[in-house]
């Protein structure tokens, strides 16, 4: 988001050159430079000791395709914090653990996805409210239901960086 209006004082921002990072909006009233604002959010590849993958569908998103948990970054949590809460909250289940897997910018939504690779034992799928279907697929299966790869797209990236740094090291 480019602000237009000093979120303190409700004037009108005008633009001000702040180093290497060229104009950006300031307030002359409250002294302060506002530099673009964007949501943040964490999506998981949960991966259980079999090699099976944990695949939603949230309808609201797409009726077609499937996808792995993701969540909005809430204020005072940190993105693996957010990973952790929101494969409890989506899916039931706790993590024995996660790995960054990188950061990947969605410009449909201008939103920056924080990707995760995580294990869990396997367990049933208790869905949220928010979660249409839920299962586990072997990891080789993925590919065959989620989206397609295209630019921003943070669940084909991580899917690849799984199958090619984490596939068959699962502890059965």
């Amino acid at each position: 988001m480019r602000y237009i209006f000093c979120p303190q004082c409700g004037r009108k921002l005008s633009d001000r050159p702040a180093g290497d990072e060229g104009q950006v909006p300031y307030c002359m009233g409250c002294d302060k430079l506002w530099f673009d604002t964007f949501p943040s959010c964490s999506i998981v590849l949960v991966a259980n000791e079999y090699d099976e993958i944990a695949l939603l569908r949230q309808d609201y998103m797409s009726d077609k395709y499937t996808t792995f948990v993701s969540g909005y970054i809430t204020p005072g949590e940190n993105a693996e914090q957010t990973a952790v809460r929101e494969v409890r909250e989506e899916i039931g289940i706790a993590l024995d653990g996660v790995d960054y897997a990188g950061t990947y910018w969605f410009e449909k939504q201008g939103l920056l996805m924080h990707g995760f690779i995580a294990r869990a034992k396997k367990q049933p799928l208790v869905l949220s409210s928010e979660v249409d279907w839920a299962d586990w697929t072997p990891a080789e299966k993925v590919i065959e239901t989620i989206f397609p790869d295209s630019p921003g797209n943070a669940a084909y990236a991580i899917y690849m960086k799984f199958m090619g740094e984490y596939f068959g090291k699962g502890e059965k």
